[in-house]
């Protein structure tokens, strides 16, 4: 027998044996189904759990199978956004497997951090776990200063834990070639001030550094919540100015127009005049349109938790992009 022949024998021995696995695998799999939660569904049952069973299967190729992981994590938490989905069990198994067969693959920490951090069904609500993952990726990537950017924009925006972002950011700031705003988010984290003009320079961070439309989606419908805090915010004070001048609150948005306050009725950013309410109270007119806000909340609705169909036409509007 040829050296060559000898080999290349164990190759069918290896693809049978990686057969014979995979069957059994999927022959249990199909046993235990009906044992499993109702909303499981069959991709979320197949996946190996066990990192270190993916890195033998994977015969070494792991940069591979972390980028086929990946990318089934952005997969999956699109089907669960879509879904409006409020849990999302599968998902830190996954940046699990992803980050643990390839270490330096950033996209999973700085992205999948907000998928866990963001709360349901925007994300995981998993804002301890977020800041975890992010801290795994800076131990594995310690020269990577958008790491630190990605754990202080957890700690601010999702846990409101201004002193670790305040760390964070200030950290980052001191890895060569890290961008001078770095500094300028740690002085504002310490100031403790400011925070609607810093949550807006994260987002809009966020929103220009990836071309992933569903994470630029989902940043774009907090800086239009943002505009509209805003608004309703610099509104409030005109009609408190009002009541000052004139001892009651205006009935109308003419009687601030009559003031020279404004030059029409002020519009929300889908296109629609904020209402003006007995006694003073602005709210915006339809409030599924602009999910995250946190003023403008018409009394005794709930503000919409997903991004549904009346917020889509707000987000597919022109202008909205940040410049």
């Amino acid at each position: 027998m040829s050296q060559s022949a000898t080999f290349r024998k164990p190759v069918p021995y290896i693809a049978s044996a990686l057969l014979i696995v995979s069957m059994t695998i999927a022959t249990l799999t199909a046993q235990r189904l009906d044992e499993m939660r109702p909303q499981a569904t069959l991709m979320e049952v197949i996946y190996i759990q066990s990192p270190r069973a993916v890195k033998v299967m994977s015969l070494g190729y792991t940069g591979l199978a972390a980028c086929v992981y990946w990318t089934r994590a952005v997969q999956y938490f699109g089907e669960k956004h879509l879904l409006r989905s409020k849990r999302l069990d599968l998902l830190p198994k996954l940046l699990d497997l992803t980050v643990s067969l390839d270490p330096h693959l950033l996209p999973a920490y700085e992205f999948g951090a907000i998928f866990l951090a963001q709360k349901p069904p925007e994300g995981a609500g998993l804002p301890d776990e977020a800041v975890k993952l992010v801290e795994r990726g800076i131990r594995a990537n310690p020269d990577r200063w958008k790491l630190y950017y990605s754990l202080g924009f957890i700690h601010f925006i999702e846990r409101k834990d201004y002193k670790a972002a305040e760390k964070a950011f200030d950290e980052g700031s001191k890895i060569p070639g890290a961008h001078p705003w770095m500094k300028v988010m740690a002085a504002a984290m310490a100031a403790r001030a400011g925070d609607m003009d810093s949550a807006r320079f994260l987002w809009t961070q966020i929103y220009e550094g990836t071309d992933d439309k569903l994470i630029r989606r989902n940043a774009l419908s907090r800086l239009i919540a943002l505009r509209v805090d805003d608004d309703v915010i610099h509104l409030d004070k005109m009609v408190q100015d009002y009541v000052k001048k004139t001892g009651s609150p205006p009935s109308s948005w003419q009687n601030l127009i009559a003031m020279g306050w404004l030059q029409g009725a002020p519009l929300d950013p889908a296109g629609e005049p904020y209402e003006l309410q007995p006694g003073g109270r602005v709210v915006v007119h339809d409030v599924s349109k602009f999910p995250f806000i946190e003023h403008g909340i018409p009394e005794g609705e709930n503000r919409s938790e997903f991004i549904g169909p009346a917020a889509d036409k707000v987000l597919e509007k022109p202008g909205l992009a940040p410049k």
